[in-house]
C-alpha cells in the first residue's frame, strides 16, 4: 500500500517563504490527485491545495497567489510553495493522495508549520 511522507514544516517569519514535499511510495498504479491541508488548533481541516494528475490546481481562496502546488509524477511528489507567509497560515499541514479510479484516500502523518509575527 502506499505510504506518504512528508519534509519536515518549521519556523518561519511573516512574509518569508517555506517550501513542503511529499513523497509517496509503494505501488501507485494507474492515475492519482494529490494536495495539501491544513488543520489549526481548534478548527477543522481545510483544503489548502489539490493537484490532479494531469496538472490542474485549485487552491483555497485565503492562499491564492501566495501558494503554489507542483509535483513531479517521476518521483511520485508534490511540493507547496508557500510565499508570503502569513500568522494565520499557521497549521499542521497534511499530504494527500487519492487514487482517480477507486477514490481511495491515502493521508501523510502531517507537519507543523508556525509563522510569527
Amino acid at each position: 500500500q502506499v505510504q506518504l511522507v512528508e519534509s519536515e514544516g518549521g519556523l518561519v517569519q511573516a512574509g518569508g517563504s517555506l517550501r513542503l514535499s511529499c513523497a509517496a511510495s509503494g505501488p501507485t498504479f494507474g492515475s492519482y490527485n494529490m494536495g495539501w491541508f491544513r488543520q489549526a488548533p481548534g478548527k477543522e481541516r481545510e483544503l489548502v491545495a489539490t493537484i490532479r494528475s494531469g496538472g490542474s490546481t485549485n487552491y483555497a481562496e485565503s492562499v491564492k497567489g501566495r501558494f503554489t502546488i507542483s509535483r513531479d509524477n517521476a518521483k511520485n511528489t508534490v511540493y507547496l510553495q508557500m510565499n508570503s507567509l502569513e500568522p494565520e497560515d499557521t497549521a499542521v499541514y497534511v499530504c494527500n493522495l487519492r487514487v482517480v479510479y477507486s477514490g481511495y484516500e491515502y493521508w501523510g502523518q502531517g507537519t507543523q508549520v508556525t509563522v510569527s509575527s
